[in-house]
């Protein structure tokens, strides 16, 4: 593991870093590993981790068609929670949290997880009545839930009116101490080198265009680099499932490809040092280290494979902003970004084996990709060192949907508009 003395970070400084060791390798590809991801975002990069460090698993490619980062693991808003309903949901979610609280040590990289909590407001009889429920299930399953008056949350966040003539009246809120935030980029960048270190091949720029098949099995792929073959085959490419499944021949997936914007506004002193969902409208809020409020709403409506979205989202994002914390009205947008969300038809991901044989699939995160990166990866590594699932992540087969056995999370994120 590469350290530095506080000499040679001066001396790279004074370069401007041109002397900097890189952080992983630039390998080219070799042309067999015992396992192939497809995808170098925090899924794949965790799953490959996993495979390395719990699996003994160490020939290992991450083929990632552009570099390492500029997926999803890198637009998304951070925010880390485990407050689910549904057993299977909370379970899984309450894995990762326990996995991001030890992530920065395991890892030897700061991820910056930061606890510092989530509030989901309620501004009804109605959601009280369900957020108690989500509550208590939570708590059955040992997670942490507090229900707060308005007095409470007027404590934790001073900006917000509380009072009974506002246009949505703040009748309580459901809270998640240990929920919080991590830096997205950070931990892209400590999954890459923790799995390098265990020789792990990251290779960039290598993007998949075909498959290589032995009668039904998957045995490889075919990329702009060569072909590159394994036994096992995992796919993690979110927003882009559905157009890399085509190519290998499989038509029809239980998901669609939708943008989902995020914005940040120009920074300012400390206003908020909770993440906040707003109930009376899909709206979220946080503030950065940097201190721009790091904001979020609904999918853009219409299919598409492009990371931008249209002008409706930037006015509902704002509308909300302002009817929740009318101080904000005269705060500046820096920027925005939208990621590719693979949503599934229940609002619930896939982990499994196939479709395939020699092929294993993780895809339909919805809003979950991120919070679920550590244990999304700790899955798919047991369901591929061991063809099938681990328990945490039996529920999430791809054939739910044809068994009827959907894991519908009412009230956690809304769903695509499925044609």
């Amino acid at each position: 593991m590469q350290r530095y003395s506080i000499l040679s970070l001066l001396k790279n400084a004074a370069t401007g870093h041109r002397q900097w060791e890189r952080a992983w390798r630039a390998p080219e590809p070799k042309p067999v590993y015992d396992v192939i991801i497809v995808g170098g975002g925090g899924h794949g990069l965790a799953a490959a981790y996993y495979l390395a460090k719990l699996h003994g698993i160490h020939n290992v490619a991450v083929l990632e068609k552009g570099w390492l980062g500029g997926g999803n693991i890198g637009r998304n808003t951070t925010i880390i929670r485990s407050n689910y309903l549904l057993p299977e949901n909370s379970r899984f979610y309450e894995h990762a949290m326990k996995l991001w609280e030890g992530l920065s040590l395991d890892l030897n990289y700061n991820v910056m997880f930061s606890q510092r909590g989530v509030i989901n407001l309620a501004h009804s009889p109605a959601q009280i009545d369900a957020f108690a429920r989500r509550g208590n299930a939570m708590r059955m399953e040992g997670i942490d839930a507090e229900l707060l008056t308005p007095q409470e949350i007027k404590r934790r966040i001073p900006s917000i009116d509380i009072g009974a003539d506002t246009r949505f009246p703040i009748l309580g809120a459901l809270c998640q101490p240990r929920g919080g935030t991590a830096r997205h980029d950070a931990v892209a960048w400590g999954y890459a080198r923790a799995a390098d270190a265990l020789g792990v091949d990251i290779i960039q720029n290598c993007e998949v265009t075909g498959f290589i098949r032995d009668g039904d099995r998957v045995v490889g792929v075919e990329t702009n680099r060569g072909e590159i073959r394994a036994p096992k085959v995992g796919v993690s490419v979110a927003g882009s499932t559905s157009e890399v499944m085509r190519r290998a021949g499989i038509e029809r997936l239980p998901i669609e490809s939708h943008v989902l914007q995020a914005f940040v506004s120009e920074p300012l002193k400390p206003v908020i040092d909770t993440v906040v969902t707003f109930g009376a409208g899909h709206f979220y809020i946080s503030q950065s280290d940097k201190g721009g409020l790091v904001f979020g709403g609904d999918i853009d409506g219409y299919n598409s494979y492009a990371s931008r979205g249209n002008l409706p989202v930037f006015e509902h994002v704002a509308a909300a902003a302002v009817t929740l914390l009318p101080n904000l009205s005269r705060l500046r947008l820096l920027r925005n970004w939208g990621g590719i969300m693979d949503m599934s038809m229940d609002g619930s991901p896939i982990i499994d084996v196939g479709p395939l044989p020699g092929m294993y699939l993780n895809a339909g995160w919805c809003y979950g990709g991120f919070k679920a990166t550590p244990a999304a990866g700790w899955c798919f590594a047991h369901t591929i060192a061991q063809d099938r699932p681990h328990e945490l992540n039996e529920a999430f087969a791809l054939d739910r949907f044809e068994a009827g056995r959907s894991l519908d999370e009412k009230g956690m994120g809304p769903h695509p508009r499925l044609h």
